[in-house]
């Protein structure tokens, strides 16, 4: 047996072969396609999750009415009106510090779009007031009394 011959020793034994250009680029195909693959499950579960939201709450103005006192006017929207829901507003000071926050209760109705306004305590001067966010889950020590 020769050195040269290519067995177990000589250059096909000491040197790599080379490998196909196919066999690179069916992987990166196959990398390719697997990243748009995870893309497109990461866009659906987030779409599922934030897309289209039982409820949400969005601020239409606030008037500060007060030297610790803001009134704030926000919109609810939800799904299911039979159901009741809450929703935290905040009131802030010039330097962007939270300076009052209120959790609202939004009792059942007939109409899935329901305007509320509602005055807000704060601890000093505020500048602004918003809606901080509204959910389904309505807390036990909230009452009908509360959202007046």
């Amino acid at each position: 047996m020769n050195a040269s011959d290519g067995g177990a020793y000589g250059p096909r034994a000491t040197y790599p072969t080379e490998r196909s250009p196919m066999s690179r680029r069916r992987w990166g195909l196959m990398l390719t396609g697997l990243v748009i693959a995870a893309g497109i499950g990461l866009a659906a579960i987030g779409f599922a999750k934030f897309g289209n939201p039982e409820v949400s709450g969005e601020g239409t103005g606030y008037f500060v009415t007060g030297p610790d006192t803001v009134d704030v006017q926000f919109t609810v929207t939800r799904s299911d009106p039979s159901k009741p829901v809450a929703c935290v507003i905040r009131a802030r000071a010039l330097d962007g510090s939270e300076i009052g926050r209120r959790e609202v209760l939004i009792p059942a109705g007939t109409a899935p779009q329901v305007g509320v306004r509602t005055a807000l305590r704060t601890t000093g001067q505020p500048v602004t007031g918003e809606v901080y966010g509204c959910g389904p889950t309505v807390p036990p020590y909230l009452t009908a009394i509360d959202s007046k």
